[in-house]
């Protein structure tokens, strides 16, 4: 035993030791991605805490702001109409119990006169503007506007379509593919390869499982964004479970693994970049930007704005 532990114990320490100068240098051992733009502010559903959400007034008040990308969420119609829309069913955002994909485009509700915001509960956001838009209407009204386009369900003719869409408005560099589930960005991606794409929730439990092994430096990242939330504000303005004792539990458990400067820091070397959402106050925006984030999502644009001018555009987000 003790001769195997006199081998082992060297051999684990030259290990640790050289995973540890790769995750600082990450360049002399791969080639970082170049990025195609900088996501320092994102609009978080176009804005949803200043407008309606989605809606093309929020969009428009968000590239007002200087917003560097819009996040948007997709579904489809029964006439095979790409629209913008968080909710599956629009009883939430309409107060009318149907499926988006029950309905053709043209019957589709408006929306409220007043949306709670999400991630501010307690708040509400107003508009003039209460019509759904179609992702064609969006893309011709913006069309060198990145965007982070969600899938939330595997359906094959909405994965088509948004990436049809995307090549027919030239958009490859600047639309990303993002979801939560592995099986739904295989299908994103085999639509169109081209798309930059996000970690999903199970590759982010990997990265954080090679991070944590050392493993890290040495393997291969295909993705170039990561979308994480921030776990200061799980039980602030971010509930994941019904359990306020989970939630507490989640908080720690996440803030130990994920508000770390070093794997932070390796990403944006290798240039993946780290986005945190969904951050609607000054504080929580500071404490990003402070881990080395490259931006945040915000349901605030005119709120982030303002912090960005005043720190320097957060030292070009660090």
């Amino acid at each position: 035993m003790s001769s195997l532990l006199s081998y082992a114990l060297p051999a684990l320490g030259g290990y640790a030791m050289l995973s540890i100068f790769f995750l600082r240098r990450p360049r002399l051992l791969h080639t970082p991605w170049a990025p195609v733009f900088l996501p320092r502010l994102g609009a978080h559903r176009a804005g949803s805490g200043e407008l309606l959400e989605n809606t093309m007034e929020a969009m428009e008040n968000s590239l007002a702001q200087r917003s560097d990308f819009l996040e948007l969420d997709c579904q489809l119609t029964r006439d095979g109409v790409v629209v913008v829309s968080h909710d599956k069913t629009r009883s939430r955002q309409s107060g009318v119990n149907r499926d988006v994909g029950s309905l053709d485009f043209e019957e589709l509700p408006l929306y409220k006169e007043e949306l709670e915001v999400y991630f501010s509960p307690g708040r509400f956001a107003r508009g003039s503007d209460r019509h759904m838009v179609s992702l064609e209407d969006v893309f011709q009204r913006f069309p060198r506007m990145p965007m982070s386009v969600e899938v939330k369900e595997e359906n094959e003719e909405l994965i088509n379509k948004i990436a049809g869409l995307v090549r027919h408005f030239d958009r490859n560099e600047i639309t990303i593919w993002a979801t939560e589930k592995s099986s739904v960005m295989k299908k994103c991606r085999a639509a169109n390869p081209e798309m930059p794409f996000s970690f999903t929730i199970g590759r982010a439990i990997w990265l954080l499982l090679l991070y944590y092994l050392g493993l890290l430096p040495f393997v291969s990242i295909p993705e170039r964004f990561f979308f994480c939330f921030l776990p200061t504000i799980i039980n602030r303005t971010y509930f994941p479970f019904s359990c306020s004792g989970l939630n507490q539990l989640a908080a720690v458990i996440s803030k130990w693994l994920i508000m770390r400067k070093s794997l932070i820091h390796h990403l944006e070397q290798r240039g993946v970049q780290v986005v945190f959402w969904c951050l609607n106050e000054e504080s929580d925006f500071e404490v990003a930007y402070g881990l080395g984030a490259s931006g945040v999502m915000t349901d605030y644009p005119t709120a982030l704005r303002r912090y960005l001018d005043n720190h320097g555009g957060a030292a070009q987000a660090s």
